[in-house]
This record gives structure tokens, C-alpha cells and sequence, in this order.
């Protein structure tokens, strides 16, 4: 880990250090905005999470999988048919 990332990692801890402050003393003086803006953040973030998720999920591109090869042994092998398919499998 270099010395730019140990900066970063501090200054975030710091960050969220002043805001857990500011939330406390908004709590502790009874103002509306203490609660109103993290739950309005969360809520934002919730629901824009679930719009990418709505939208990847609209827009993938997906191919059907071809149909499974039958192998047929020939006759005096010993065997009488060996399926590829995975409905074979988990039967």
C-alpha cells in the first residue's frame, strides 16, 4: 500500500468523523435536518442502486443456450446412450 492511499483512508475517516460530530450536536439541539438529509441520502442512493439494477437487467444481451448434444455409442460398446444435457445430470 503506498502513501497516497494511507492519505486518502485517513481523509475519509476524518470525513466521516466531522459528519458522525455534525449528526450528534444536530441530534443532541433537536433540528429536523439531523435525520432529514442522511435518511433523504440513503433513500436517493437506495433507489438509484435499484434503477441500475432495473436498467442492467432491461438492456443485457443474452444468447439461448444451443440445444444439448445427444451421443449415441455405437452398437457393441457395451453402453446404450450418453446424453450431454444437464437435465440428464441432476436426474
Amino acid at each position: 500500500m503506498n502513501q497516497a492511499s494511507r492519505i486518502q483512508g485517513w481523509a475519509i475517516c476524518a470525513a466521516a468523523g466531522l459528519l458522525a460530530l455534525t449528526f450528534i450536536v444536530g441530534i443532541l439541539n433537536g433540528s429536523y435536518w439531523a435525520i432529514a438529509l442522511p435518511v433523504a441520502i440513503l433513500t436517493l442512493f437506495v433507489l438509484g442502486l435499484a434503477s441500475w439494477v432495473g436498467y442492467t437487467i432491461a438492456t443485457i444481451q443474452v444468447e439461448a443456450d444451443p440445444a444439448p448434444e445427444v451421443l449415441v455409442a455405437e452398437p457393441g460398446e457395451g453402453s446404450q446412450e450418453v446424453s450431454t444435457s444437464r437435465s440428464s445430470e441432476s436426474a
